[in-house]
């Protein structure tokens, strides 16, 4: 059985690892990887395959960034000739950026499996690129792994199967499958090498739960000069040490539009997942726009506020753990001063996303296909 993953940014980088980690222990199983280039800077690719021991990709095709038409459209041009010549058995792809999409379009027009792997999420706002991916993608799969029942939920929602039939996990048709979430095995396997071998609290010199952590580079919010201001005029409210890791895209938008960070703000450069895994076991809480990492700041049982206005990982606003904010600033303060009151030290949480062993199962399922 051949495998063709395709992948381009940063999260699913780390997604891959669990899963090629996992073929390598299979002999009848041959993983292709195929690097669209959409992250293209070292510390948002490069390292990743490095120190999460992923095998190097076979080809990348160094696309880099351009329109969502350009970048979309090269891709596809270039995904196109190594599938012919590859001729996999499936074509894997991972969440929702302009990499899954070009892959998933390219396959289906050559009648190649698909499988998308972390199906089914939906923020239920149509304007996010990444909203648009996903739809497409699940509607062009061949098999759908979910990574929660909110997720099949959703399918079923759609049409893509009937959901009246959905009494066991067992009885979900083969296209749609409750795999659990690929991330949890990849937290759970590095979390441990990540305390062993990450030393970015000596290099920045910080002590645990001495600080608050960030991320912001949603396109909804860095585009937006009032809404990058409203962030900022909050985190300076917070006063706090913030350590707000910095996405390229992001630093270019706060440079022209002239933005002045707060004190309290401590600016660091895109760093490798051992060290984000490090930072975030270590904060006191997280502030982020990002999908994955309010699903890691969940595992690693880290309160989270979320710059958004939705999420399409709902399980975490359960109990608290998530609070979703959008980018204004009241609404940002109001949370903060409420996570103050919680007690989160003892704190249950519920098992949504499965038990760990989402990779074994979506290998599984493509050698009973």
């Amino acid at each position: 059985m051949k495998i063709a993953t395709i992948v381009g940014a940063r999260p699913q980088f780390v997604k891959s690892a669990a899963l090629s980690r996992m073929v390598r222990e299979y002999s009848d199983i041959q993983e292709v990887i195929i690097h669209t280039g959409q992250h293209y800077d070292k510390n948002m690719s490069e390292i990743f395959f490095t120190e999460l021991d992923i095998p190097f990709p076979k080809y990348n095709l160094n696309i880099g960034s351009g329109s969502h038409a350009e970048q979309t459209g090269k891709m596809m041009i270039e995904i196109e000739k190594i599938l012919l010549f590859e001729k996999p058995d499936f074509v894997l792809v991972y969440g929702d950026t302009n990499s899954t999409i070009a892959a998933s379009l390219t396959a289906a027009k050559l009648l190649i499996n698909i499988v998308h792997v972390e199906a089914g999420l939906r923020s239920f706002n149509r304007n996010m690129p990444e909203e648009q991916n996903r739809l497409l993608t699940d509607h062009l799969s061949n098999i759908l792994c979910c990574p929660t029942q909110t997720a099949i939920n959703n399918l079923a929602n759609e049409g893509l199967f009937d959901g009246k039939l959905q009494k066991t996990i067992d009885n979900i048709p083969l296209r749609v499958k409750n795999t659990g979430d690929i991330m949890f095995d990849v937290i759970l396997f590095y979390q441990k090498i990540a305390f062993e071998k990450s030393k970015i609290l000596e290099q920045l010199q910080l002590l645990p739960n001495s600080y608050l952590l960030s991320t912001i580079h949603r396109p909804e919010n860095t585009k937006f000069i009032t809404k990058m201001q409203s962030i900022f005029d909050a985190f300076q409210l917070i006063n706090q040490l913030i350590i707000l890791c910095l996405h390229p895209g992001t630093k270019k938008y706060i440079e022209s539009y002239g933005l002045e960070i707060p004190k309290n703000v401590r600016i660091i450069e895109p760093i490798g997942y051992l060290d984000m895994i490090q930072l975030q076991n270590n904060s006191k809480w997280i502030l982020t726009d990002s999908g994955g990492i309010q699903k890691e700041a969940f595992f690693l049982k880290k309160p989270c506020i979320t710059l958004r206005e939705e999420t399409e990982w709902i399980e975490t606003i359960n109990d608290d753990w998530n609070w979703v904010t959008g980018a204004d600033s009241h609404n940002i303060i109001s949370a903060y001063n409420k996570l103050q009151n919680i007690d989160f030290s003892n704190k249950i949480q519920n098992h949504y996303f499965g038990d760990g062993n989402a990779a074994n199962k979506i290998l599984n399922i493509l050698a009973n296909y």
